[in-house]
């Protein structure tokens, strides 16, 4: 792994059974690197997980959604002067194993690294791939760049894009960013890695919550990314 100062910003909510595992594989697979859990206003008992544990936390006494709790993340990353800020689920899905050989891609001059499923492997036909297809596509339509797993959380962004995404209140860390990033001629680079079921808890994003995520997305990438400054 590079010397890159690296530092992994994990939103959690309601992670209080995922938690755990989540920084201990982070401490046993990428131990160069520096961690931060964002608490993003959990119901449950996550905070008291971090705690017990003595994890690097800061606790945000209401729930700010994804973007505010990585945003913060970012904004710690940029005032501590890291090199590379990792984007990384608190619900165990992500794999800590794969944190090197994103930063050595860092190192390469790429400025944003996505941990992606479908690199060497295929995406598969499925409902649950629909709407990553359809992102894809309209990233393609818009940009002429292939993305391949856009919706992929596990992320790597250099020391510009961390400026640029902890100030920019209109820079959520999402697929329809990408455009603008794109746009603005950022290097993006996709690895292969492997991701693994959330063992506990649910995923916000059911049947309903997807339909109106992936209506934002669509209407963002086509209608309002490629249009903004730059």
């Amino acid at each position: 792994m590079s010397d890159l100062r690296t530092l992994v910003i994990i939103p959690a909510y309601n992670e209080a059974l995922n938690i755990e595992k989540t920084v201990q594989d982070i401490i046993d697979n990428a131990p160069q690197v520096d961690y931060i859990i964002i608490n993003d206003g959990s119901k449950d008992n996550t905070l008291e997980v971090c705690r017990k544990n003595q994890f690097h936390t800061i606790d945000g006494f209401c729930n700010l959604g994804l973007f505010g709790a990585v945003q913060t993340g970012f904004k710690l990353a940029m005032e501590q002067n890291y090199d590379v800020a990792i984007q990384f689920d608190g619900d165990g899905q992500h794999s800590a194993k794969y944190i090197p050989a994103l930063v050595d891609e860092i190192k390469k001059g790429n400025q944003i690294v996505i941990g992606s499923r479908f690199v060497t492997e295929k995406k598969p036909w499925t409902a649950r791939m629909a709407g990553s297809r359809l992102i894809a596509g309209a990233i393609k339509l818009t940009t002429g760049k292939t993305i391949k797993d856009p919706t992929s959380g596990f992320r790597a962004y250099d020391k510009t894009c961390i400026k640029e995404y902890a100030l920019d209140m209109n820079n959520p860390p999402e697929p329809d960013t990408l455009v603008y990033m794109l746009k603005k001629h950022c290097k993006v680079k996709e690895v292969q890695v492997q991701m693994s079921e959330r063992e506990f808890g649910e995923s916000y994003l059911n049947l309903s919550n997807t339909i109106k995520y992936m209506s934002r997305m669509l209407v963002s990438i086509f209608f309002i990314q490629p249009f903004r400054k730059r």
